[in-house]
This record gives C-alpha cells, structure tokens and sequence, in this order.
C-alpha cells in the first residue's frame, strides 16, 4: 500500500467514521513497514488535509457541478486529498497529485468517478484562480476562516473578543506544528541528567524557560523506542500544564484529589513534587483512562498515585472536608490545544460554549466540598474562553464566600501578579490554558 492510499484510508477513517486524526495516524503507520520519508509524507497529507477541511471543500465547490454531499465519502475524501496537494504542497507535482487521485478512484469508485475526479482535479490544476478568496476587507472573516482553516463561527468569536490582527495570530499559530513538550520525571532523574540521556539518544531539543522540568523536543527518534521514556525518566506533556502542580504546590504526606484526572500527566507531576510521599487520588468517569494512568505511574515509579472511576459530579459524597488540596482540569471545549489536534475544530460548535458551563460548575462545586479548612482548590482548563473560565470563577466564588482568589501567577515557577492565568499560544507559545487558584478559609461556617 503506497503514502497516499494509508494516508486515504486515515483521512476516511477521521471523517467518515469520527476517528481521531493522531490516534488513527499512529495506528496505520505502524502497521505498515515505511521509510521516516514515507512517514513523514503520510503524516503531512493526513494533518494537513484534516485541518484545511472546511478550505478544501470550499475550493472543491468552485471545480464541481456535483454538491460534496452527493459524493461517496470515500471519493470526497480523494478529491479533499488531491486539492490539498494542488493547493497547498509545493514540492508535489500537479501530475502526481492528479494522477495517483486517479489511481486511487479506480480502487473505490467506478468508470464514472474515475472520470469525475480526473476532471475536477485537472480543471483545478489548470484554473486555481477561480478559487479566489473573498477580499479580507470586505468580509475579513470569510477570509481568515478559510485562510487558516478554521471554523467561520469560531474567527468571528475570536476577532470580536480579540481583534482581528490578534485571532489572525492566534489562527496561524494553531496551524503550526509545536515541539514535542515532556516533563522530566524528578523522581527519577534530574533536567540535567535527562538532556544528557537524550543527547545519547539522538534527540535534539531545548529546556522551557517558563517550567522547570520542562524540555521541548524539535528531533527525535520513534517515541516508543527511547530508552528514556520506557523506563520512566519522562512524561509527555505541554509546559502550559506542567504550570498546574506548580500552582496547586502540593507538599509530601498531603492527601490530593485529582477530579478529573486521566490520563495522569498533572497527577503523576503532582505526586512527584510530593516526593512520592502521601497520597494522590486520580478520579475519572472512564476506566480505560484511568488504565493509562496507572500504567504511567508505575512507568514513572509513583506508587502513591491511586485511582478511582467515578463521576466527579459525585466526589462531595465521598470525600467531605478530606482533602488538602484539590485539582479539577474541568471538562472542556479544548479551544486552546486546536495546534495538537487538527481534527478538532471541526468538532466543536457553539453549543459545547453553552453547554459545557454547567457540568464544570457542578463538578467544582462538588470538588469544592472536598477541600479541608485551609485547604487549596485550583481549576484549570485548556481553553481560551470565557465562559469556561472567568465565568466560572467569578460564578462559584459570588456563590462560595468561604473561598479566597489568591494570586494564581504567583505560584508559577516564573512569578507574575496575575490573579487568573490565562495563557494564549499565540502570546505565550504555549497550548491556550487557564488557571486559577482559591484557599479556602480556615474554618467551615466561614
């Protein structure tokens, strides 16, 4: 099976069948022997035509008479790949890109399609200009939606909130690549004694200048073949949340609550900066989640790390007044992680906005039960969005007088005055996270 007909059946796997573009890229590439060319080729063609796909359609629409949703989804998807490399690969010939469509329509379609592709994709070849973009100062959102492939609803949120030149920035850093982010596992290792092990292994990176643990990755071999991950030395995971056990500053021999924990990148950070002392309880709705999380805290050697499959919406129930400290990375819309998922914004709507808010009341607040006098609560998310976040705070805390807004920027390893972090990817180079940190008072009634 050659690049473009795994890269085919990825794509058809994402849209047809709601598969997740990283998960079912990871999969189909290893089960087939490839060269790191031929991986790196399927890997472009499957992000790239997954995340411009809402652009492509748009351009497709201009070089067939035939409406997208009268096609068979694997033809739609032939044609999204073959004007994602017209468009927008420039080291690929029109030729190639025209004629493995071609080929690849003589395995899934009939005569007709075959013929149908051909024309749509030879047309587009020879007239890409009538494929033209509506004029950004006329309809700038038009423009930047398609421009950067992201959804119309979402750039017109963003350049109404932000301004047009700041959701245009925030776009294009979405539709960048980010370095492979992972956290050294002190435990075992120090970031000293990591860089040198990955050094050995070929990996070329740079340490993060805002977490200490931190080291971002810009070459490195097959993850799953570095000694230094099989044997616990890191994990992987965004220095945007490696900032939340820093905030939540958790102490040896503490009890900690982690609500909505899996797969355990915060709880296995937590446990760490507890020197593995004490007890960090991981609750998730999902066992097979909270599988992964067991299997990394072993990997990682934290045998304090426990796990419990509930709804958080439940915890109050369970653990009134027990905890010293309490974690909830609520359940969100993830509007600020879109650069590591290119399936993603596709998938949301405004409905998640208006919907999501009440679960993430509802689990803080139950959350909050659980939080001893004295006790720390933080709540993070990674999204950009207000009603996920400010809202959410300023809401509990109107309806909760007995916690306190502390300076959440001050307990960053880098401390700023900030009382809620927000970070933005395009601001901070980081994935859009929020934080906020709230000391409960020392006594009950309060």
């Amino acid at each position: 099976m050659d690049a473009r007909q795994i890269a085919l059946t990825i794509i058809n796997d994402v849209n047809a069948n709601g598969a997740y573009a990283n998960i079912a890229l990871a999969r189909e590439i290893n089960r087939h022997r490839l060269s790191d060319q031929d991986r790196r080729f399927i890997t472009e063609l499957v992000y790239g035509t997954v995340k411009a796909g809402a652009t492509l359609d748009w351009i497709i629409s201009h070089y067939s008479t035939r409406p997208l949703d009268k096609m068979a989804p694997i033809i739609r998807d032939i044609l999204r790949l073959g004007i994602y490399q017209l468009f927008f690969l420039t080291k690929v010939p029109a030729s190639a890109a025209c004629n493995q469509a071609v080929e690849l329509t003589k395995k899934y379609g009939h005569a007709g399609t075959v013929k149908f592709v051909n024309a749509v994709l030879r047309n587009a070849a020879r007239s890409p200009e009538k494929a033209v973009y509506p004029d950004r100062r006329q309809d700038p959102v038009s423009y930047l939606a398609l421009t950067y492939f992201h959804p119309r609803w979402l750039i017109a949120r963003w350049a109404g909130r932000l301004g047009l030149e700041a959701a245009e920035a925030l776009c294009a850093v979405n539709n960048t690549t980010p370095l492979l982010s992972i956290r050294t596992n002190t435990i075992k290792n120090s970031r000293t004694e990591l860089a040198a092990t990955l050094t050995k292994e070929g990996v070329v990176f740079e340490c993060s200048a805002i977490a200490p643990e931190g080291i971002l990755c810009s070459e490195y071999p097959a993850l799953g073949s570095l000694q230094s991950l099989q044997t616990g030395l890191f994990q992987v995971q965004d220095e945007s949340s490696m900032l939340v056990a820093h905030v939540l500053a958790p102490q040896p021999g503490e009890f900690v609550i982690d609500a909505c924990g899996a797969p355990g990148g915060k709880a296995t950070h937590i446990a760490a900066l507890m020197e593995n002392q004490g007890q960090v309880l991981v609750i998730d709705i999902h066992e097979h989640k909270l599988a992964i999380t067991r299997e990394n805290a072993a990997r990682l050697g934290l045998d304090i790390v426990k796990t419990q499959a509930m709804d958080a919406v439940q915890l109050s129930d369970l653990y009134p007044l027990q905890a010293d400290r309490v974690l909830v990375d609520a359940p969100c819309s993830g509007l600020g992680v879109l650069r590591r998922k290119p399936d993603s914004r596709w998938r949301k709507s405004e409905l998640n906005l208006q919907q999501l808010p009440a679960l993430q009341r509802a689990i803080l607040g139950s959350a909050a039960d659980c939080v001893k006098p004295g006790g720390v609560l933080v709540y993070s998310t990674c999204t950009t969005e207000p009603e996920e976040n400010q809202e959410i705070i300023t809401a509990f805390l109107a309806q909760r007088p007995e916690f306190k807004l502390q300076t959440t920027g001050a307990y960053l390893p880098v401390q700023q005055q900030q009382e809620l972090v927000q970070l933005w990817p395009h601001i901070d180079g980081t994935d859009g996270f929020f934080i906020a940190r709230l000391k409960r008072s020392e006594s009950v009634q309060a």
